[in-house]
């Protein structure tokens, strides 16, 4: 670290400010906001300061800088424009083993001032050690927005209850998931609502009440499609809870690398060829092993688990057996990878509803409503489907969809290695084999793809209809 991060107690305690300009003015309410004892030394001062000088909130002088101003000062702040005498008062200040802060000037400072997030009486600094202070700005913006102002309330009354959370609670495995429960249940639920007096309450009552022992915990949670960014906040949270993550094989690195340190990763992922009744059948379980454990399991699965993701059926298991689980959505790929191709799935020109549909043994099934999915002005978003191309489009043709519509393949979608291969229904296997496209990739099909030649904007593009060597429709298996 180029500085050392520390928060100050500068209640009742003396802070010098040198300047009287608007800057100093935005330093000042930080140090009220801290109580500091703030004197002010400047010869002339803005219209607030002057006001705040008036309602003896802070000690003006008004006079030009003077040695003797150090005396009895735990801090400085220099914010006047003139360099030299801001270099002087920082020699004083070493000498004096002082901390000074010089305002945009970082070699002359010896603390920073961060960037704050204010959510008393937690608080978030971030610091660029002086180096890009715009950059710390705009992270502060982005936290800003992920910390609800709720937030502080909690704290406080988190605070309040302490040792009686310590007493009423032993262990820290217990005690982590009663402020898990603290923050994520009826107590924070009524902070939000503006409505203290039962969020306390409630909290008395849990103290209150004996806690079963055990009695894990099982979060279905949707990873998305790749892209971490698309991973949602409960979903974040949900990692960075979990003792236990069952992942799926397609979950990426970087998602996984969110996950709180500690925590046992256990893949999971299903793979071409195995049998996945099987696999199935241990996933389930290792869900109930662990749970009875007392442990928080996180299932993670790639895009939304309650969308070809057998969530429904890990459902039903963990409610026949009486565990415990909660189920945090994710971004489905056919939302996701379609977003990044530039493709709407519906328009009030060409598409009036989308359908998602698995092509995983559905392709020979005759359970399979081809005539419903051959209709036009609609959008089809076909799952696990890159190793039944062939069958998929030569049923869609046969029932009536015209080779000519055109599609859109997402390989690797929303990920840095996304492609998107475009072209109509009958030059489908053809193009994906001679382009070697291969899973993870989501066939789109519908007038609205022709939209991603103009709208594409994520990762790369191959243009089908500019080949002219690839083979027409039955004339090029494609590999799984």
């Amino acid at each position: 670290m180029n500085v050392f991060p520390l928060f100050a107690h500068l209640a009742g305690r003396r802070v010098l400010v040198v300047g009287g300009g608007p800057v100093a003015e935005r330093k000042v309410g930080l140090l009220l906001q801290a109580r500091a004892h703030v004197v002010l030394g400047a010869p002339a001062t803005t219209p607030g300061l002057t006001q705040l000088a008036r309602q003896n909130k802070i000690q003006l002088v008004d006079d030009v800088f003077h040695d003797a101003w150090l005396d009895g000062v735990w801090l400085v702040i220099a914010a006047t424009d003139d360099r030299p005498l801001n270099r002087r008062i920082a020699d004083l200040c070493e000498q004096r083993r002082i901390f000074i802060n010089v305002v945009d000037d970082a070699v002359l400072s010896s603390v920073q001032v961060p960037a704050i997030v204010d959510r008393s009486p937690i608080t978030i600094a971030i610091s660029s050690a002086g180096k890009a202070p715009m950059l710390a700005r705009r992270l502060r913006e982005r936290i800003e927005t992920l910390c609800d102002h709720s937030l502080g309330p909690l704290a406080a009354l988190a605070g309040k209850y302490r040792k009686a959370i310590q007493k009423h609670v032993p262990g820290l495995r217990q005690r982590r998931e009663f402020y898990d429960w603290l923050a994520d249940g009826p107590v924070g639920a009524a902070i939000r609502a503006r409505r203290p007096e039962q969020a306390e309450s409630m909290l008395e009552h849990a103290l209150l009440r004996p806690r079963p022992e055990g009695g894990g915990l099982v979060m279905l949670v949707g990873a998305g499609p790749g892209d971490p960014g698309l991973l949602t906040l409960n979903a974040l949270r949900a990692l960075n809870r979990a003792d236990v993550i069952l992942h799926d094989r397609l979950v990426s690195p970087e998602i996984l690398s969110l996950a709180r340190r500690d925590a046992l990763l256990v893949p999971v992922g299903k793979s071409p060829g195995e049998d996945h009744d099987a696999t199935q059948d241990h996933i389930h379980q290792t869900l109930l092993a662990q749970a009875r454990a007392g442990r928080c399991v996180v299932r993670l699965k790639g895009g939304d688990p309650m969308i070809f993701g057998r969530g429904g059926e890990e459902l039903e298991f963990l409610h026949r057996h009486g565990v415990r689980y909660e189920v945090v959505p994710g971004i489905t790929a056919a939302l996701a990878c379609a977003a990044y191709a530039g493709v709407p799935l519906t328009h009030r020109r060409h598409a009036q509803s989308v359908r998602f549909v698995t092509a995983h043994n559905q392709c020979d099934s005759d359970s399979t409503d081809w005539h419903a999915l051959a209709q036009e002005s609609q959008t089809l978003a076909f799952y696990m489907g890159v190793g039944r191309l062939q069958a998929l489009a030569g049923n869609l043709i046969a029932h009536g969809r015209a080779a000519s519509t055109p599609f859109a393949l997402v390989e690797n979608g929303t990920r840095a290695d996304q492609r998107v291969l475009t072209g109509t229904l009958g030059e489908l296997p053809g193009l994906a084999r001679l382009h070697r496209f291969k899973a993870p990739s989501l066939l789109l099909l519908g007038q609205t793809t022709a939209l991603a030649d103009t709208l594409h904007w994520f990762g790369a593009r191959v243009d089908g209809r500019a080949d002219t060597s690839h083979t027409a429709l039955g004339e090029i298996p494609i590999e799984a």
